[in-house]
């Protein structure tokens, strides 16, 4: 099997939560669908993508406290003209999360606060909740690439204007301490579907 050594697809994710990533503090991320996705809803197009860092909508009253500090505002309140891509991930598991009870006992496996989980089960409320497990890999250099209009808007794909290397990349977390986050947040999950 081949190993990838370039993408040019990335998922849309606020700057402070790629950063969070990036460090090992979470493995996960929520998902509803942007406002420009397919029939406004959410769905996997690649298990394997460039993390793209975007400012818009950033609200660090959405966060817990220990990561609210860390939103950076740019100045042009959205983005960036050069966007540093630093992070690639694989997206290990995905589960449709259909109560809000369910995130209440993942509360300790992510940064947001209780304010942002209700909203993103109360917007849209017909629309299942998803749940992404990432194995996140840093860059040995980050990769520079230039904002582009079609990138912006309430989306989660982009399919960037240029590929980037991701040869000598490492794991944020290795194979052992990815797993075991795993299947902590896996037994949560069964737990409650028992």
């Amino acid at each position: 099997m081949s190993m990838l050594t370039q993408l040019n697809y990335a998922l849309k994710e606020w700057n402070v939560t790629i950063n969070a990533l990036a460090k090992g503090q979470t493995i996960l991320l929520l998902r509803k669908g942007g406002i420009r996705e397919i029939g406004g809803r959410f769905n996997v197009k690649y298990d394997q993508v460039l993390l793209y860092p975007t400012y818009e909508h950033q609200n660090p009253n959405l966060l817990k406290s220990k990561y609210s500090s860390d939103v950076i505002k740019v100045n042009s309140g959205w983005h960036p003209e050069t966007i540093s891509i630093t992070s690639w991930t694989k997206i290990t598991d995905i589960f449709v999360i259909p109560e809000k009870s369910t995130l209440d006992l993942l509360f300790n496996y992510h940064i947001w606060n209780q304010e942002f989980i209700s909203d993103r089960f109360n917007w849209k409320p017909n629309q299942p909740l998803y749940l992404l497990l990432l194995k996140v890999y840093l860059l040995p250099n980050a990769g520079e690439i230039n904002y582009q209009s079609e990138y912006g808007g309430c989306r989660s794909w982009l399919e960037l204007n240029q590929t980037i290397d991701i040869s000598k990349s490492v794991p944020v977390l290795d194979d052992h301490e990815y797993d075991f986050k795993v299947e902590d947040i896996k037994k949560v999950i069964t737990r409650i579907k028992e």
